[in-house]
């Protein structure tokens, strides 16, 4: 559901922003080397602007961040929410150089919530015909707030270099439990637990991501397992306030794993994912907007897949296999083809939660014959480069893949077994990234040799409300790493376009291992991904 919240009554003079006091406050934001400044320093540069109206009784901006529109390099999307609806939800922005002399008005979205029956509302505010490789810097506010400050940096035009970063399976950082008397007035029970496998890690993976310091960043699916949680809105809350740290800075973009579908939360469960976000359009329906989607950042078109509608494996609040009736993959198909025959695009990257790959035994996910079903020959057509995955809670790779084996869990063959240098013409490189936080890793219950469990079909429910796997246990000759080591990290990719029309374009690609407090990092493993550039002649 779709509502605008209606401006009534004349605007509050505590409100009214002036051309000059935008502009002063962006110069402040302009000093010290186009630095964004602090907030105090706002407050002081144009109290119009900056200072909260005393008493107003309206919640705050939370929960601030980015997402990128369909071209990272003209649009992108400033994002809050609040339990109420607002007056006049808006974004000033411009650049340090200029000023925030631009007012877009945001958009409100809301759901209610199916456990609680309470309703949350997001504003997103569409910052469109934006310059390429460009510093902004914006303030989001509603009437009766004081404003939250943040920057970002638009995507290249054409070939240029530029870094993302992906991992999957957060949870929140929100553990413990209080013991003794309830305070007064305290009506909930006052016993903490975790109830979304969530863990300390996630916060430290967040601040991480941040010493990288990326132009965006992929998560793979499971954001903070919601669906698990005694208290789904607290969950969202805690997840927003914690990654907000990066997310005001460089945009989040989202896969729809399994742990988004929520019981009642819309007619496939997916509801509050699709109020939080505001990501590019598939061309469907209401229903599916948001859950699968692409867009382009120089050379490299992103693509996003919600692998609920072919998998298998029943892991969500509801089973919704099959949702989408085939919609979903005659888009990817007209995608991947539109992607592949675009000169001016090199790379294809696929962001998706569940695995066509993995090498954990029970009680691990294992790979789904679904995905392999549907997708893979998709991705071998159209020469995927990459695919990035959580839902197993470690890391590992695969060599590049092409093709199957002639059996019935369609086994991905190996196109080259060298792990140092890959060149993606030959297969695409698969990466499972679950380690994003999650109290549940599985790098304990990898196989020693490298085997798979593949999730070949459902049985009656069990005892946990779930549909059961039938599982068949294969070789895995296309296993080529896997850390048994370290339970948390993150990857980081490194786009070089290369210079030459039709030379080369490489990808150069780290895994962090996250391994303490303030985001400390170590490289585990590190490899570089090629491929020859698609404005040659007879490339394409």
């Amino acid at each position: 559901m779709t509502t605008t919240p209606k401006t009534t009554g004349s605007t509050p003079p505590e409100s009214r922003v002036s051309r000059r006091g935008l502009l002063g406050a962006a110069g402040a934001a302009a000093a010290g080397a186009g630095a964004l400044m602090s907030q105090q320093e706002a407050v002081a540069a144009s109290p119009m602007l900056w200072t909260r109206p005393e008493r107003s009784g309206m919640p705050p901006v939370s929960g601030l961040h980015l997402q990128f529109g369909a071209d990272a390099a003209r649009e992108v999307v400033v994002s809050w929410r609040t339990p109420v609806p607002v007056r006049r939800p808006r974004v000033m922005f411009g650049t340090p150089a200029h000023g925030m002399g631009t007012e877009v008005t945001a958009r409100t979205t809301s759901y209610q919530d199916a456990k609680s029956q309470q309703r949350i509302y997001v504003q997103h505010a569409r910052l469109s015909r934006l310059r390429p490789g460009t510093g902004y810097v914006y303030a989001a506010v509603h009437d009766g707030a004081t404003p939250e400050a943040g920057s970002f940096l638009t995507g290249p035009s054409g070939r240029a270099p530029f870094t993302f970063t992906s991992f999957g399976d957060q949870g929140t950082p929100t553990v413990g439990k209080l013991n003794g008397p309830k305070p007064p007035k305290i009506t909930e029970k006052l016993t903490y637990l975790n109830d979304n496998l969530g863990s300390p890690y996630a916060n430290d993976v967040t601040t991480a991501v941040e010493r990288v310091a990326p132009l965006f960043h992929l998560i793979n699916g499971d954001l903070c397992y919601a669906d698990l949680s005694e208290d789904r809105l607290r969950t969202w809350s805690d997840w927003f306030d914690m990654t907000s740290r990066s997310s005001r800075f460089r945009p989040w973009m989202p896969a729809a794993g399994n742990h988004e579908n929520e019981l009642g939360n819309g007619p496939i469960g997916f509801a509050a994912y699709q109020a939080y976000f505001s990501l590019p359009g598939n061309g469907g329906d209401a229903e599916t907007q948001g859950l699968w989607y692409a867009f382009t950042v120089g050379s490299v078109r992103v693509v996003s897949l919600a692998n609920d509608d072919v998998a298998y494996q029943d892991a969500g609040n509801t089973y919704v296999r099959g949702y989408s009736g085939g919609a979903q993959r005659r888009w990817l198909e007209a995608e991947l083809a539109r992607a592949r025959a675009d000169r001016d695009l090199d790379w294809i990257v696929v962001v998706m939660h569940q695995v066509v790959v993995s090498t954990a035994d029970h009680p691990g996910n294992g790979a789904d014959l679904g995905i392999r079903q549907e997708w893979l020959p998709l991705f071998d057509t159209y020469g995927v480069d990459l695919v990035v995955c959580g839902h197993e809670h470690h890391y590992e790779r695969s060599h590049p893949i092409r093709g199957r084996e002639p059996n019935d869990t369609m086994t991905p063959t190996p196109a080259a077994t060298r792990t140092d240098l890959v060149d993606t013409t030959e297969g695409t490189v698969h990466m499972v990234i679950g380690g994003g936080g999650t109290s549940v890793p599985s790098m304990d219950v990898l196989f020693d040799t490298p085997r798979c469990n593949v999730i070949t079909s459902v049985g009656t429910t069990g005892a946990n409300g779930h549909k059961t796997p039938v599982y068949v246990t294969e070789a895995a000759p296309w296993s080529a790493v896997r850390d048994r080591v370290n339970p948390y990290g993150f990857a980081a990719f490194c786009v070089d376009p290369g210079t030459e029309p039709g030379g080369l374009t490489t990808m150069s690609v780290t895994y962090y291992a996250v391994t303490g407090l303030y985001g400390r990092i170590e490289p585990v493993d590190t490899f570089t991904l090629r491929r020859t550039r698609g404005d040659g002649e007879g490339m394409r």
